[in-house]
């Protein structure tokens, strides 16, 4: 009961926030007598009854002053109630508080009267059992003040002392040796429920205390998680404006490079060449890690589970990183699997490549061993290496974003810190449990664990295309706000063998395609483009003119979660810049051969 109370003092409080601390625990003090105070009066005003009737059934109430008692003790009781009621019907404004106060402690001192009262007149004359039965219901209802009252010391005192004060006179001053014997009792009693109402109150005032410190640290908690997230939004707001600024130029750098590939060089030219086109894959790379992330904040990423072969996908991922481990004079051991798992095989990968490229750069000596073991009805696929190991307490900081061992000074080479992060937040996304074994000087072991399944995926084909199937031509349409980057996508496709024609707004590339009886055989455009255009309302309108879904594609160098996924949701195939010249060449490929090339009616 006491805590139920205690929690609705939350909202009193709450509402004299302006005030002092001290101002504030007065008002939680008066709240809560008055929450109490129905059970205490009406449980006293039923006691008195019961007394004056058990009085009157013995024959010690000849007089009906008993009746007279009780109708004041009745009257207090209901006093209070009232009090009560206009209290709850103040709204408990800050200038009424001490007007109830002090009336509640006024008809708390009129109850204590009444009491004080009946202990040395009620039963005055009769048997000292009789006297001592009045005197043990007396210091009941005096206890009970402690709880009922104790709260609010002056309400309290009001009732206590004149409640217990009459008898004890009475008694010192009595001949009888047993009324003198129980003044001295009394005594005793005063002194104890006093401290005990004493304790009480400290304690209370400290509980309330506590609650105000603990709602202040609530409210500092809010405030300080709202600058984080707020920090937080600022930097994914800057990383995706830094980001999208700085992919436009490396993914028109890319689309130069790519064109450049076709144009005869003496040998120094093609060295200088292949150095570009490393350094922008680099940089591709750092760019695909931010992007990862952002991909993985916008909830872009789509769990695909089928069931599909495990060792295919590792001999592709160990096939790539052969010549890098070999470089470093590190054995890659793979060792093969026929296992079937049901998973999403996209995502699998990009973890398992994840971990196995970590590997290997952090192995400077020794080995690295891609082993899977079978445990029940899951397959555990494990990375070892005997690299420079992780410190026990840094195996969580590992997998926080940006968080790297071992570059102090920031190497880029070495990635942003952002491989561990994306691999977690994979597996959770897969219900894939994740767990790490490490320790320095002892290299360490990433476990991945996956369901099996019973077979193959029937429908699953692994498709072969000729080198053949690049060099389809068509019509391509080309949208895109950055001048460099028409310049470098039609240099790159017209060395592909394609027909180009550009535009920088979707309304441009309307007004050039109205002289074209041709329909294009496929749209690139960016998805953000100038005056607030957005390249899937661009597409949207190319098609609803030809009155057909012509192949269309996105590129973006936007990292933004809502962006990413507004992009998604477009159902439209997004490539995100920088765009290698292969994955570039691929996609066209696979959505040319969608449709067939035909000519259609001039736009109207």
């Amino acid at each position: 009961m006491w805590r139920h109370r205690i929690g609705k003092l939350k909202h009193a409080i709450a509402g004299h926030s302006l005030l002092s601390d001290v101002d504030r625990i007065a008002v939680a003090e008066i709240d809560m007598v008055f929450g109490t105070v129905t059970l205490g009066v009406c449980a006293a005003a039923a006691t008195a009854l019961t007394l004056t009737a058990i009085l009157y059934h013995l024959g010690f109430d000849t007089s009906h002053k008993g009746e007279w008692w009780c109708v004041y003790i009745v009257a207090c009781a209901i006093s209070h109630l009232v009090l009560k009621h206009r209290y709850a019907r103040s709204r408990r404004q800050d200038d009424a508080l001490s007007h109830f106060a002090f009336w509640f402690t006024v008809i708390s001192f009129a109850e204590g009267i009444g009491w004080g009262w009946a202990v040395v007149s009620l039963a005055a004359g009769g048997p000292v059992a009789v006297q001592y039965m009045v005197v043990l219901v007396i210091a009941g209802i005096c206890s009970a003040a402690v709880p009922a009252f104790g709260p609010y010391l002056p309400a309290f005192a009001a009732f206590f002392l004149p409640a217990t004060l009459p008898y004890l006179v009475f008694g010192l001053w009595s001949a009888d040796p047993y009324q003198h014997a129980g003044a001295w009792f009394m005594l005793l009693f005063i002194v104890g429920m006093g401290a005990l109402a004493i304790v009480f109150n400290r304690t209370f005032r400290q509980l309330i205390s506590m609650r105000m410190a603990a709602e202040q640290m609530a409210i500092d908690l809010k405030r300080q998680k709202d600058i984080a997230e707020q920090a937080n939004l600022a930097k994914s707001r800057f990383l995706a404006a830094a980001s999208h600024d700085l992919r436009q130029p490396v993914h028109a750098i890319g689309l130069f490079v790519g064109a450049l590939r076709g144009v005869a060089m003496p040998p120094e030219g093609q060295r200088l060449l292949e150095q570009i086109e490393s350094s922008t894959n680099a940089m591709d790379g750092l760019f695909t890690a931010l992007l990862d992330i952002s991909r993985l904040d916008a909830g872009a990423v789509d769990v695909v589970r089928r069931p599909f072969a495990l060792g295919p996908l590792l001999d592709r991922i160990c096939r790539d990183h052969a010549a890098e481990a070999l470089a470093k004079g590190v054995t890659l051991i793979h060792k093969p699997t026929t296992a079937i798992v049901n998973s999403d095989p996209v995502l699998v990968e990009q973890i398992a490549r994840n971990l196995i490229s970590n590997a290997v750069r952090y192995t400077d000596v020794g080995r690295i061993v891609i082993a899977t073991r079978r445990r029940g009805a899951t397959l555990r696929l494990q990375v070892w290496d005997t690299g420079r190991g992780i410190a026990s307490e840094q195996h969580e900081r590992v997998f926080e974003e940006y968080f790297q061992l071992g570059n102090p000074e920031r190497d880029r080479t070495k990635g942003l810190g952002l491989g561990l992060a994306i691999v977690r937040r994979v597996a959770t996304l897969l219900d894939a449990d994740l767990t790490l074994r490490s320790q320095p000087g002892r290299g360490s072991c990433f476990e991945l664990t996956l369901p099996f399944a019973d077979a193959p995926d029937p429908h699953e084909q692994v498709e072969h295309r000729s080198s053949a199937g690049a060099l389809a031509r068509g019509l391509v349409v080309v949208i895109d706000d950055e001048r460099a980057i028409r310049e470098a996508m039609t240099s790159l496709l017209e060395s592909w063998g394609h027909q180009v024609m550009v535009a920088s707004s979707g309304d441009e590339a309307i007004q050039v395609l109205s002289g074209c009886r041709q329909r294009p055989d496929l749209i690139i455009c960016d998805y953000r483009l100038r005056d607030g255009e957005n390249g899937v309302a661009v597409v949207d309108r190319l098609r609803a003119d030809y009155n057909e879904d012509v192949p269309a594609m996105l590129i973006t160098g936007d990292t933004g979660p809502d962006r990413l996924a507004e992009a998604h949701a477009s159902g439209l195939l997004l490539l995100h810049k920088p765009v290698s010249n292969s994955k570039l060449r691929a996609a066209i490929v696979n959505l040319m051969a969608t449709t067939q090339v035909g000519t259609s009616a001039p736009l109207s």
